[in-house]
């Protein structure tokens, strides 16, 4: 796709993926590249036999035809094959890949929690101020001075928990005023910090294979895991704020850091059975049908009526359905598993494209073991 008079790569035996497809399979990821779907990234990746490189889906360089794509469903295979990555949409980088600028940002947040952000600390840290407000913004959906002092928060309420009085708390967290303390306090978690008894979950990106996730998760367990991409996320993010009466401040704790791990293994292919603590939030029918789904075998996959009777409920179908939707901890929880009555794959919160992949990513695992 960029310009390249180097010589295509020879066909191989590493090219199973393309031949296996279906015509209509391939015009539809020919497609997902023509208008540069993101709902593919990293789901598939396009091997242009004309110049010898490989692409993702939201290729901004001019589109191949047809005849001259192959398709891969690793960065790994394509480069197996003979390809050579892209400059321009680089897929050897993680789909929307955190940049090392913002990574440096959250590094030195974590490293000094309780400071206060002024323009020259970005300078100290070779940063542009206005750069790095805009991107960060633009992935995290908040400005970094109010990730920043939700951090400060965060950390506030984990000094109170441990016994600290609320002025120590608030001057730990970098708060010389007291009423902006109890200001911002009462912002961010609803209520002032004086004998404040509400639950804080905490939240973190992860950044993975198929695009960016959001977990969110207490000291004890895992409550919530989802891409990014979904459709109504932050309404999601509400609910299971109102239910819980939890506030989420950013920030890391061992069940984040070990649901990071396990998603890395997982995508790697070498793990089959997650281990992270979970509290699913839902009606008791719903944690029914989420405790059914994870019974489900890896690469194996079942239909929404053999899911109502397995839980006992064989007329509640549409209500298993919709308990299935509502599922908040992607992956872990495999509402993925659940298909048509037909054997056609039924909607999914991230996509189908991603469906699609992690079914066919656990057969291989299943396969591989």
């Amino acid at each position: 796709m960029i310009a390249d008079t180097k010589p295509a790569p020879s066909n191989s035996n590493l090219q199973m993926f393309d031949r296996d497809l279906s015509i209509q399979s391939k015009q539809d990821y020919y497609r997902a590249l023509t208008d540069r779907n993101a709902e593919f990234d990293g789901v598939v990746y396009y091997g242009i036999k004309t110049t010898g490189i490989f692409c993702r889906s939201v290729c901004t360089a001019r589109k191949p035809k047809f005849e001259n794509c192959e398709f891969y469903q690793s960065a790994r295979d394509a480069l197996l094959a003979g390809y050579r990555p892209c400059k321009r949409c680089q897929p050897m980088s993680l789909p929307n890949e955190i940049s090392p600028m913002l990574k440096q940002m959250i590094e030195a947040v974590e490293a000094e929690p309780e400071k206060r952000w002024k323009d020259q600390d970005f300078c100290n840290l070779g940063i542009d101020s206005s750069t790095a407000r805009r991107q960060f913004k633009k992935r995290f959906g908040m400005t970094f001075v109010a990730y920043a002092r939700a951090r400060r928060i965060g950390l506030a309420v984990e000094q109170m928990r441990h016994g600290s009085s609320v002025i120590d708390a608030q001057l730990d967290a970098g708060f010389e005023s007291g009423s902006g303390f109890r200001d911002a306090f009462s912002r961010i978690l609803g209520s002032p910090p004086k004998g404040f008894q509400g639950l804080v979950l905490k939240s973190s990106w992860i950044d993975t294979r198929l695009g960016p996730m959001i977990a969110i998760a207490s000291d004890d367990a895992l409550y919530l895991l989802e891409f990014t991409c979904r459709r109504g996320l932050e309404r999601g993010v509400e609910r299971l704020k109102a239910r819980t009466k939890a506030a989420v401040v950013p920030g890391m704790n061992l069940i984040l850091k070990m649901i990071e791990r396990e998603l890395t293994e997982y995508f790697s292919g070498v793990r089959e059975h997650f281990e992270t603590p979970l509290t699913p939030i839902g009606t008791e029918f719903q944690k029914r049908v989420w405790s059914e789904l994870v019974r489900i075998p890896k690469g194996e996959v079942r239909s929404y009526s053999q899911q109502a009777i397995a839980i006992g409920s064989p007329n509640s179908v549409r209500a298993v359905a919709r308990a299935n939707g509502a599922n908040q901890i992607a992956i872990v929880i495999p509402c993925h598993r659940v298909i048509g009555a037909d054997g056609e794959l039924t909607g999914y919160g991230g996509g189908l494209a991603i469906k699609k992949w992690l079914l066919k990513h656990e057969a291989a695992i299943c396969t591989n073991h």
